[in-house]
Order: C-alpha cells, then structure tokens, then sequence
C-alpha cells in the first residue's frame, strides 16, 4: 500500500474537507471622534450675541459629518457641562474681550480658552461656561481640542440693539475659520445648496 492509499483509507477526512481561505478578522472601524460647534450669547444684549448668530450662520449655509453637531447654548452655562464631557473635539464661537479693537476677530485654543474666559469676563454667562469648562477639566472628561473663535464686542450690554456693525461683519469670516478647522478634523464641511426662488 503506497502512502497516499494509506491516508485516504485511514484519514479520508483531510481529503474530504473543503481547502478554505483563513477567515477574515472582523474588522470594526473605531468610532469618529464627537465634534461640537457651540454657540454662546444672548441674542438681547447687543454684540453678546455674537456666539448665537455666528452658530446660526453655520447651520444655514453648510452641513457636516454625521458625528458633528452645531449647538446653540446661549446662555445656559454649567447646563452645559454634559455637552463639554461628551465632545472629543469642540469649537465655540463667542464674543470676548480680548484687550482689541471693536470687531477684532480673534482664535484661542487650548488651556488659553479657560484662562482667557476667566480672566477677562464681559458677562455672566461667560463666565459660567468657563466654570463649566474648569469643572469637566477636574472630571476628567474635556475635549482634547478646544478653539474659542471670537469677536471683541463695542456693546455687550445694550439691551435690545442687535449686533453692531463691526461685529455683524465679522461673522461670515469666523464661520470661514470654523470650516477651515472643521476640515482639519475631518468633518468634511460643505455648502448646503440653497434652493431656486
């Protein structure tokens, strides 16, 4: 009996199973990182609304990824401390005072964001939102990029005026830097397209 005889009289198994490529390993893409757009201000108060109309101005001109979301959160401060833990990344737009001239568009990031916030407050809702930061900070739960996109007020607090000129201007630059810097983070911006009249 030669050997090949042999096997497939006592090990007719080996033949009889089928020659099959490895299985796959599963592949399971890692999630994308939570990105927040959050707007502050308060829309009665003059150039404090900035934050509002800046985040308004995004929503109606462009759109993201899935895992983006443009938020408007006024002025409810510490209320939104489970937004600020739930973001791996996170942009905000927000009058400021930055020791500049009225109108000055100005970006900060990182720790600068908290320091900035507390050290030169222009209203109480500010100043409440870098509590809010201060605490997720100490929770352990902070966006690991944070960018303050930010425009030096004239009037925060002229109730019922509107945003003033300077600053109304500025609003379509910072909505420009956002997408620049949504892009970074692979959020894909695009334009909505706006529909025939």
């Amino acid at each position: 009996m030669n050997r090949v005889s042999f096997l497939y009289e006592h090990v007719p198994f080996i033949f009889a199973r089928p020659l099959t490529a490895p299985a796959r390993a599963a592949t399971h893409k890692p999630a994308l990182p939570r990105i927040v757009v959050l707007g502050l201000g308060n829309l009665q108060w003059g150039d404090a609304g900035f934050g509002m109309h800046a985040i308004e101005r995004l929503k109606a001109g462009w759109q993201c990824a899935s895992h983006v979301e443009f938020v408007a959160g006024g002025t409810q401060g510490l209320a939104l401390l489970p937004l600020l833990e739930s973001a791996q990344r996170m942009l905000v737009f927000n009058s400021a005072d930055f020791g500049c001239a009225p109108g000055t568009l100005c970006v900060r990031e990182g720790d600068e964001v908290v320091r900035h916030l507390h050290t030169r407050p222009v209203n109480l809702h500010q100043m409440d939102f870098a509590d809010a930061l201060a605490c997720a900070q100490l929770k352990g739960h902070y966006p690991r990029e944070l960018v303050l996109i930010g425009v030096q007020p004239l009037a925060h607090d002229a109730y019922g005026t509107g945003l003033g000129a300077a600053v109304s201007a500025q609003l379509d630059p910072a909505v420009e830097i956002a997408c620049r810097r949504l892009r970074r983070w692979h959020a894909h911006p695009r334009p909505l397209v706006q529909p025939l009249v």
